[in-house]
Parts: structure tokens; C-alpha cells; sequence
């Protein structure tokens, strides 16, 4: 009974705008948006870079960090951007390029931190540090926030749990990835193929929290 309750004020509070207001809603967002709903496995969003740099635990763990940094002020911005510039001016039609510049301008922020504090996770992330600028996954969420109408605490809740399923996704498939290079695979399903089937499992697996909350 309280099961229900629970999902009836969760269901009540996004059909109402009302997700400010509800400690459980963000609770919601952030189990939906980690597990349920998680931006990879489930919505098949960022795949370049899970398959890219998804051989190494490290560089997976380090490229889930910038991305979490990244998607974490993207938000707040784009947030701020659309609310305060874009409506009140008409112009939401400019709202891709806009949240593209914007994403643009925080990778080569993270681009210039790491190449000063850590010159070996920046070369080990390579071309991939840069593609975050068009990583569908950063832009997906920055529409999706705005599409779902999230208020600012909410869009960053969103975006940050978001930004953690993505880096789950990654570490757990590079500590498989890392487990298979030492493993007697065929040699027909080397690479990428044992890679894709991986990933593949990977999702079903996370199948399994569907339905645990409502997706946000």
C-alpha cells in the first residue's frame, strides 16, 4: 500500500509541475535516471564514446567524471539561457545552437583543466574528450530538461543522475571489457563483436529495474 501511495504522489507531482515540491520526486529522478532510464542501455544516447573509451576502467571512470561536470553546468545554463533569454525573447527556435555553444565552451574548460591537473587521463581520453561538445547524451538531456518543463533544481538533479547512469554504464562495461582481454574468446567474436554483445547483455540486465519508479 505504501508502494502505491508513493507512485501516485510521484505520478500526481510531474502531471501537476509540481516536482519542486516532492523529496520523493527527486528521489524518483534520480533512480530513474541512473537505473530505469539510464541514457545508454535504455535510451541508446553517448554509444560513441561507451564503445570508445570503454577498454579501460580508469579512462572510463575518468571520462564518466567530465561528463558529470559537463552535464552538471550545462545545466544550470542552458536552464538559465532558456528561461531568461531565449522565451522572453521569442527565440527558442535558436535553442540547439545555443546549448551546443554553451556545451562547446564547458568541454574546452574541462579540456584545459585536465590537460593542467592530469596530462595522462588527457591523453588517455584522446579525440573523446572534445566529442563531448556533440555527444548526444550532454545536448539529449539539455533538451530534455527543458522539454519536461524541470524546474532549476530539478533540471540539475536530472542532469547529474543522469550524468552518473552514463558513467555507471561505462565503468561496469570496461570492467567486463577488461575481464573478457583475459578470457579465451573465439577469435571470430574478438573486439568488437564480443563488445556488442556485451553491451547488449549489459541492457538487458538493467531491464530488470523497470517499472521500480516512474520514468521521469
Amino acid at each position: 500500500m505504501d508502494t502505491i501511495n508513493i507512485s501516485k504522489e510521484v505520478i500526481t507531482a510531474f502531471e501537476t509541475g509540481s516536482v519542486e515540491a516532492a523529496p520523493i520526486t527527486l528521489i524518483a529522478i534520480i533512480i530513474g535516471a541512473i537505473f530505469v532510464n539510464n541514457v545508454v542501455l535504455s535510451q541508446f544516447l553517448g554509444i560513441c564514446p561507451f564503445l570508445g573509451v570503454s577498454s579501460k576502467v580508469e579512462t572510463s571512470l575518468g571520462m564518466g567524471m567530465a561528463v558529470t561536470f559537463v552535464m552538471a553546468l550545462s545545466a544550470v545554463v542552458t536552464w538559465c539561457l532558456q528561461n531568461y533569454i531565449l522565451v522572453p525573447f521569442g527565440i527558442e527556435y535558436m535553442q540547439t545552437i545555443v546549448f551546443i555553444l554553451v556545451i562547446a565552451a564547458l568541454v574546452q574548460m574541462v579540456e584545459i583543466v585536465l590537460k593542467k591537473v592530469s596530462p595522462s587521463l588527457y591523453q588517455a581520453l584522446g579525440i573523446f574528450l572534445p566529442l563531448i561538445t556533440t555527444n548526444c547524451a550532454v545536448l539529449g538531456v539539455a533538451i530534455l530538461m527543458v522539454q519536461k518543463e524541470f524546474g532549476l533544481l530539478t533540471g540539475v538533479v536530472y542532469s547529474v543522475s543522469t550524468a552518473l547512469g552514463f558513467a555507471l554504464a561505462l565503468v561496469l562495461f570496461a570492467g567486463i571489457r577488461e575481464r573478457l582481454d583475459v578470457e579465451d574468446v573465439p577469435q571470430a567474436l574478438k573486439g568488437v563483436p564480443i563488445a556488442l554483445i556485451t553491451a547488449s547483455l549489459l541492457a538487458m540486465a538493467f531491464m530488470g529495474f523497470a517499472n521500480v519508479v516512474p520514468l521521469p
